[in-house]
């Protein structure tokens, strides 16, 4: 089976939420943060026949690289990553699944308060403004029948801030939803966004191949 590009990049941003993944039987890809506040899903072309337990997705990516059109031939302990030219191979042996954090199934999204559109550019802009003020909150408020996205500190009244209107709507004009910036650990591209007062947000990407849910902070309000 070879493996593509988009799964590779795929890969590597899950290694980014998770060090290590247990690829299951299909077509989907899952991941887990080790602090259980960031779970991913992914479509993929491939389809895998076999649980596959991989220790250090890192090590992993970089052992692709290593051939040129990696394939690979499943056996029952352990991969054979094959060269384009067939010369040159790589025995790559499965970690135990028991060892590794790996979602058991997807979260079935309560029904959502709020949603917006969220689109590239706002949410590279979001975590460059991140990156320069040094703030790790993402504030979700109403304003005027949109969603005001903010950077702040909330723990100084005379921070900087950053923000930015984004398309949406909402059942209730009351609330002040908080994410970590930390936690958006999505590959760019245009999200459909929900959140829920249960302290949950899910974002879906236009092509429907790619889902990540948050988990809010708990200095999340809503209602009066």
């Amino acid at each position: 089976m070879e493996i593509n590009t988009t799964t590779v990049n795929i890969l590597k941003n899950f290694a980014a939420i998770n060090s290590n993944i247990v690829i299951k039987p299909g077509n989907k890809l899952m991941t887990i943060s080790e602090a259980k506040n960031v779970l991913a899903e992914a479509t993929v072309t491939e389809t895998f026949d076999k649980t596959i337990g991989i220790y250090d997705l890192q090590e992993f990516l970089s052992v692709l690289s290593l051939v040129d059109k990696p394939r690979m031939q499943f056996d029952e302990k352990y991969m054979n990553i094959v060269g384009l030219s067939g010369r040159d191979t790589v025995k790559y042996y499965y970690a135990d699944i028991e060892m590794l954090t790996s979602p058991s199934k997807a979260i079935e999204m309560p029904e959502a308060e709020v949603w917006f559109t969220l689109d590239e550019s706002t949410l590279s802009g979001l975590k460059r403004a991140a990156a320069i003020f040094g703030h790790d909150q993402l504030s979700i408020e109403p304003s005027n029948n949109a969603i005001k996205l903010s950077v702040i500190d909330p723990e100084n009244a005379t921070a900087n801030e950053y923000s930015i209107e984004a398309n949406g709507g909402y059942n209730n004009e009351q609330f002040k939803f908080i994410l970590n910036i930390n936690n958006l650990k999505m590959i760019s591209d245009n999200y459909d966004v929900k959140i829920s007062s249960k302290l949950i947000s899910e974002f879906t990407n236009e092509s429907n191949t790619l889902k990540y849910w948050v988990a809010l902070e708990k200095s999340s309000s809503y209602g009066v």
